[in-house]
């Protein structure tokens, strides 16, 4: 069982400390800008942990060796020791050697005892999260594919003390032989994934091609912001709905019929969140494809949140990672039942717009999910346009569609003909031109 597959035994049900250190930006490949404990808690809690205590640090850069200072290690292992916990997990990405010298810290007095302390970063609980939650095979694949393409740069330092001293012809040990081996089954098991992962993305863009016609919009947003709720909501659907980080890894598709003629397609993607790992990132494109095809993206915002910008940046950052160019946004405020009235409307007077692009619900009350609704069907009437159409009068059942869903905007009878205005779309305007050889555009 290798250090990853066992990640899920590590976490389950440990006393957990968080460690976070506060880095210049520059280190943003392994954690740069402030430590987030807050958020780390939620993770450790969805990842079955118990948080029993935290550190904190400000560093102009990370110890080479243990990634925090000799001083806060000192306070680390007394946390460790005063509170029992098991698991330690740091809100920033370790190398290999530096998660192992730190364990080696933590373990030095209970080794005779048997007993353990696990070291964890960021990437490795967020990897572990997404285990549990993967449901479809689609989801596994692309879990899989994140941890091994983590792993394969640490392969080395994971096998480093398993090879000889010294160096030269003859010298080269097991461990070296290991991780050759070791090596060339994770690339043959990448090179697959990424195979099977391709297929699925190929019936994607089959599917997607039939419904190109079809209206669709994406819910995204932080994690756990509401949108498996309001995506419930809309669509009626059973959709699972849980308040923890990351319920939902795969894209949910339901259609949302707006009378016999209108419909549109609304999707629930993944969740995203600061520094979301980018091998994640990057396995999940086949999910986040629903992203970058949609017409419309809902960005659900939690409001309760208590730093609501820094979500939405964190949001954004991924989008402009995945999306290549300019999408139209509706921004929906969620949660706002959960704030006191006073607080409100000050939240209302910060982030509202008057171009009716920003929305303040709760996606638990009927008039919340009914603004939502209405936006969005503004933005399906938005693609209509208005046709005069040349009708014989014996015909006038070819509109009769028309007038039930209120897209007849005027009728003048003539003798042999009827000219009528028509609201549509252009695919159904040369849907019936095919169909019906005796209607006549007359103006458009």
């Amino acid at each position: 069982m290798t250090k990853y597959q066992a990640v899920n035994e590590v976490v389950d049900r440990q006393r957990t400390i968080l460690v976070g250190v506060h880095l210049p930006e520059r280190f943003g490949a392994i954690g740069g800008g402030d430590a987030d404990l807050g958020e780390l808690g939620r993770l450790t809690d969805t990842a079955g942990g118990e948080v029993v205590g935290s550190v904190l640090q400000r560093r102009d850069r990370p110890d080479g060796a243990t990634f925090l200072g000799k001083g806060k290690l000192e306070d680390l292992q007394e946390l460790v020791e005063r509170t029992e916990a098991r698991l330690v997990v740091f809100d920033n990405d370790l190398s290999p050697a530096q998660a192992r010298n730190v364990e080696k810290a933590l373990n030095a007095e209970d080794q005779a005892a048997g007993r353990g302390v696990s070291v964890l970063d960021r990437t490795e609980l967020i990897l572990d999260i997404f285990v549990r939650h993967a449901r479809t095979r689609q989801a596994r694949l692309q879990v899989e594919l994140a941890q091994l393409q983590y792993m394969m740069p640490r392969l080395r330092k994971l096998w480093s003390h398993l090879e000889r001293q010294g160096g030269g012809i003859g010298t080269r040990g097991p461990g070296e032989t290991q991780l050759e081996t070791d090596r060339r089954l994770v690339g043959k098991r990448i090179a697959r994934l990424k195979s099977e992962l391709e297929a699925i993305a190929g019936q994607r863009a089959v599917r997607a091609q039939r419904r190109q016609e079809v209206f669709t919009a994406a819910l995204v947003g932080y994690t756990n912001a509401g949108k498996s709720t309001l995506m419930r909501a809309l669509t009626e659907a059973e959709v699972l709905v849980e308040d923890k980080l990351f319920a939902t890894l795969d894209a949910t598709t339901r259609r949302v019929e707006l009378d016999e003629r209108r419909r549109f397609l609304l999707t629930d993607t993944v969740g995203f969140i600061r520094r979301l790992p980018h091998h994640l990132v990057e396995s999940f494109r086949t999910t986040l494809q629903e992203v970058v095809e949609a017409d419309l993206l809902v960005h659900v915002v939690d409001a309760s949140d208590p730093e609501p910008q820094r979500r939405i940046d964190a949001v954004n950052d991924v989008l402009a990672d995945i999306v290549p160019d300019a999408r139209p946004i509706l921004t929906v405020f969620n949660k706002l039942d959960r704030l006191e009235p006073e607080l409100q409307q000050r939240f209302v007077n910060r982030f509202g717009r008057d171009d009716g692009e920003t929305l303040f619900i709760s996606a638990l009350a009927e008039d919340g999910v009914r603004e939502v609704r209405s936006a969005l069907e503004r933005r399906l009437l938005a693609r209509e346009r208005v046709y005069r159409l040349r009708l014989p009068v014996h015909r006038m059942d070819l509109v009769a569609v028309f007038h039930r869903t209120r897209a007849v905007l005027g009728v003048d009878h003539g003798a042999e003909a009827c000219l009528i205005d028509v609201r549509m779309r252009e695919d159904e305007l040369q849907r019936l031109l095919a169909r019906e050889t005796d209607v006549v555009v007359v103006e458009e």
